[in-house]
């Protein structure tokens, strides 16, 4: 009897000392950390670290719901839920808006890490709104984050979800910032995987999303990433840097300096989007990058690639469509291109960037680059102090027509296999590629050359095509050929 009441002793003792999950409501929306405000709820959770709670914020008044921030919330320290209850309701977002502690300058109310840098493209973790640092499994809905430098920080944080919210007029730095910075500007590995962003609208930010610095293995999907006049420094939908193996699928860029930046990212797979009315649609460099079955049009540039120190760096496009480019939209905050009599179209080699000699453009506020330090792209055979053509200056194909078929030839490495994909257009004078028509492989011979026949299914009043060899590098396109 005696061992049976102290073993319900130690139970209850033991009980007693379990956190429970708990539901915190927002139903203030004065920023004074007094009970039912946003902050008195992140530090009530903070201070409770089971991993199931969840932080309500009510509708209060009338439309729009506006929680106005007096000065950093601060950051996420538990797992959590952090839902703006209306959006479930009636699709409207309950606003944190930060303008009533950053200054209305614009980009130079948000300071880089580095003195006298400010605004997008200077390493920054300033201002941020919701800050994930640090923290796993947090969930973010319904939500409008606006008016901070950058909307929702997540850094060394995975397995996050972030859904259903706007991320509007984050101007200094980006709308969502993915990053593994160690807070010295260096990547860390492994800390800042398996977070998913979908179903957000990114309007008005600097940069819309950023991965970088080790963020790898990411989903971003089916978002809106969009800007307005109003946006003083329209520069990426997306940058990646230094970010590896993130998927990109199902989102639109619209209205950017860059619909998509990578720098130097590896193994990232970026498919079914569509980008159009950017200066660049796709600004690119790095390493097994993959680029499938995304709709590229009406921008000034479809696909840029850049030169890189890198001599090994491949790059494949399969199956895009890309049309209607070559606009005159010279956008070029941190990116985009606004070079005089630079040669426009649907794939493009060796487009000067930040970090080459001349690019025309912003490289961020306050970003002074010595010019012995600017890259320059290798213009012949031998040449020193340069960067290779990108690709390994793979060459298009030689494309000709005849009897309702394609006879196409390859010049490569001798003995190599290439896969050469055909596309067609809907007018006879177009130089581009708008319908995907199917591909086929050759293989050289010992002097490099291949040479076959190709009869496409669907004829298209003219056709091109890009070659792709066995590491995955694809040249540009080739010239069109009329089938009439």
């Amino acid at each position: 009897m005696k061992s049976k009441s102290l073993s319900l002793f130690i139970l209850s003792l033991a009980t007693s000392c379990l956190t429970m999950a708990e539901t915190y409501h927002v139903n203030r929306y004065e920023d004074d950390g007094e009970k039912g405000s946003l902050r008195w709820a992140i530090e009530q959770s903070n201070a409770n670290t089971t991993q199931e709670n969840q932080i309500l914020i009510e509708a209060v008044g009338q439309s729009p719901y506006v929680i106005k921030i007096n000065k950093p919330l601060p950051p996420i320290r538990s797992s959590l839920k952090i839902i703006g209850t209306q959006w479930e309701k009636t699709g409207e977002f309950i606003t944190l808006d930060g303008s009533n502690y950053i200054p209305d300058e614009g980009a130079k109310a948000c300071p880089g890490a580095v003195s006298g840098q400010y605004g997008t493209n200077v390493r920054t973790m300033t201002l941020p709104g919701l800050v994930l640092q640090d923290v796993n499994g947090i969930t973010i809905k319904g939500l409008d984050i606006h008016r901070f430098c950058i909307g929702i920080l997540v850094n060394r944080s995975s397995n996050n979800l972030i859904q259903h919210n706007r991320i509007s007029n984050n101007y200094g730095g980006s709308g969502i910032m993915i990053t593994g910075d160690d807070g010295k500007g260096n990547p860390t590995s492994t800390t800042t995987n398996n977070n998913k962003v979908i179903d957000n609208i990114f309007q008005d930010n600097g940069d819309g999303l950023e991965l970088t610095r080790g963020a790898a293995f990411n989903l971003v999907a089916n978002n809106l990433f969009t800007n307005s006049n109003a946006n003083p420094e329209p520069s990426q939908g997306i940058e990646i840097l230094w970010g590896n193996d993130n998927t990109i699928i199902g989102n639109k860029f619209e209205n950017y300096s860059d619909g998509l930046q990578i720098n130097w990212g590896k193994r990232n797979y970026v498919a079914y989007n569509e980008i159009s009315q950017n200066s660049l649609g796709l600004n690119l460099t790095g390493d097994g990058n993959i680029f499938d079955s995304n709709r590229i049009h009406n921008n000034r540039i479809g696909v840029a690639i850049r030169s890189e120190k890198d001599i090994n760096a491949h790059i494949t496009l399969t199956k895009n469509q890309i049309w209607n480019n070559s606009k005159d939209i010279k956008r070029c905050e941190a990116g985009g291109s606004c070079i005089k009599n630079q040669r426009l179209g649907a794939i493009i080699f060796s487009v000067p960037a930040l970090e080459h000699d001349g690019f025309v453009g912003s490289r961020g506020g306050g970003v002074v680059i010595e010019p012995n330090k600017l890259q320059k792209t290798c213009s012949q055979k031998n040449q020193e102090n340069c960067n290779p053509i990108p690709n390994q200056n793979i060459q298009p194909p030689t494309l000709s027509f005849k009897n309702k078929e394609v006879t196409v030839q390859v010049k490569g490495m001798p003995n190599h296999r290439y896969k050469v994909e055909f596309f067609g257009s809907s007018r006879a004078y177009l130089h581009e590629a708008e319908q995907y028509l199917g591909s086929k492989i050759v293989v050289t011979n010992s002097e490099g050359l291949a040479k076959a026949n190709w009869r496409p299914s669907v004829i298209m009043p003219s056709l091109t095509a890009t070659v792709t060899d066995d590491l995955g590098a694809t040249s540009e396109l080739s010239q069109a050929v009329q089938t009439k």
